[in-house]
């Protein structure tokens, strides 16, 4: 998330949102995906979804790490190294989400909300997920975060990249055996 920030060719709708609260009422990038984490935990109550102690380590850790992978990393200089930077994030944010979701011990919170929101209301994943994330984006977009190239490249690889690599960290649940190869 954070090298997708300091690539500037635009984040992830749920990003341009955060940095569009920063822009807006301050505080740091990192500390409101931790604070909106929390909050829509608090979605999850009427909807009945239960969280999980990687739900919690989502909420806790995610902010945390963006904020101190922000004051590690500079901006790129140059287009060729922007593009790669913005290239690494995508592809490292699909193995983290296969990674999360693989360990089964809860999803995050954004996941969480879909899946509870499918589950209560019958909508299909994809019109409920798109809805979130349009939703997210276009208030961020309104409160002055960034969407650019990146925006587009993350929406069309994460899917994908994730249904590469989720059968690859998945642990395996009881009665079934382990991936080889």
């Amino acid at each position: 998330m954070a090298l997708m920030l300091r690539s500037g060719l635009g984040l992830d709708p749920w990003d341009v949102f955060h940095q569009g609260l920063q822009r807006v009422a301050g505080l740091s990038v990192g500390t409101w995906v931790t604070i909106c984490g929390a909050l829509v935990l608090l979605l999850w109550i009427p909807i009945r979804q239960r969280p999980g102690v990687g739900t919690v380590a989502n909420v806790l850790v995610l902010g945390a790490s963006m904020d101190l992978t922000l004051r590690l990393v500079d901006g790129p200089h140059g287009l060729p190294a922007r593009i790669a930077l913005m290239a690494a994030a995508i592809l490292l944010n699909g193995l983290a989400t296969g990674l999360y979701i693989g360990a089964r011990l809860g999803p995050g919170p954004r996941d969480g909300l879909m899946t509870g929101l499918h589950r209560r209301t019958g909508r299909s994943l994809r019109l409920i997920r798109t809805g979130i994330e349009v939703t997210v984006l276009v208030a961020g977009v309104l409160l002055g975060g960034t969407a650019g190239v990146g925006t587009v490249a993350y929406a069309l690889a994460i899917g994908p990249l994730v249904q590469i690599f989720l059968p690859w960290c998945t642990v395996p649940g009881p009665g079934q055996t382990p991936r080889k190869g």
